[in-house]
């Protein structure tokens, strides 16, 4: 049943019940968190590469002039994401994003880095499609459990990522630690009573979480489900009063990246366009975006 299809007490309880499942998602609340301090720093047109259900565009929208999503087309298709919610506007074969050099200003990439078998090839292509000084907004774990496998291949560390970013032509402005060491073990706690002990990855894809992981047919405990709910509560609870007290600053679960495409600069890993590779996925919402002076963009 889509939201639309739902009666209004259906939509209070649908919204409220999303909105503390998001509350107890410690990562995610992290990464919500940064996302919205910096979204003011985006402009123009942005490219969110890996967008999923588009779950951050309401963060941004209100500071870009037009926000684009792009998907690996084989892997979208084969997930909870491809079947509901709001589409990508543009799906690609996964080797060369189908848009201009130069193309946009802002680009969005959060927690995609680690699906991608080739994270050098993918940050030269972001890099590529950026204007010169064009911001790169990206984000990737340290720590988390394995998901969306089998595509699930690397785990980031800051001085891995700045590497990355310096091959492809991109100046590091920034680098955010999300959480510390209590919010890791709160997590890892977290995550194994939610899919462990309450199996509650079906209910969680029915109010669009876990968007990228392919539909499970594990029925939900909900017997367990009071016990998981207020044990994951005063975990949370926990984790975030804990967490600035006992601060660690070799442990976090994620990082948030700033970085800005260097003018003029060249990428140590190129990916050399085909005939194939150079045209839009299947079923773009509209034209390729054209690069223009003025603007008309990451479980």
């Amino acid at each position: 049943m889509s939201r639309e299809e739902k009666s209004l007490p259906q939509r209070v309880v649908a919204d409220l019940m999303k909105k503390g499942s998001d509350w107890v998602d410690i990562q995610l609340s992290l990464v919500v968190r940064s996302l919205k301090r910096v979204a003011p720093q985006a402009r123009g047109r942005l490219l969110d590469v890996g967008c999923g259900n588009r779950p951050y565009e309401a963060i941004f929208r209100p500071f870009v002039t037009e926000y684009v999503g792009i998907e690996h087309e084989d892997t979208f298709g084969a997930t909870s994401a491809g079947t509901s919610g709001p589409a990508p506007d543009f799906t690609y074969n996964g080797k060369r994003l189908p848009f201009p050099d130069g193309t946009f200003d802002t680009v969005l990439n959060v927690q995609v880095l680690e699906h991608t078998p080739e994270p050098a090839r993918l940050l030269a292509e972001m890099s590529r499609v950026l204007k010169d000084d064009g911001l790169l907004i990206l984000n990737a774990p340290f720590q988390f459990r394995l998901h969306e496998q089998p595509h699930d291949y690397f785990r980031y560390s800051s001085h891995g990522l700045a590497h990355l970013c310096g091959e492809a032509g991109l100046e590091i402005v920034e680098v955010e630690q999300q959480g510390s060491l209590c919010s890791v073990i709160g997590h890892k706690i977290n995550s194994y009573l939610a899919f462990r002990v309450g199996r509650v990855n079906q209910l969680a894809q029915a109010m669009g979480k876990l968007g990228h992981e392919t539909a499970t047919t594990k029925p939900v405990r909900y017997w367990a489900l009071p016990f998981v709910g207020l044990s994951m509560v005063g975990v949370t609870v926990a984790a975030k009063i804990l967490d600035p007290i006992l601060a660690e600053p070799d442990e976090t679960l994620s990082f948030l990246v700033l970085a800005r495409r260097r003018p003029g600069a060249s990428t140590v890993t190129s990916a050399r366009p085909s005939s194939q590779e150079s045209s839009p996925g299947s079923t773009p919402a509209g034209p390729p975006p054209t690069s223009s002076g003025t603007a008309s963009p990451g479980s």
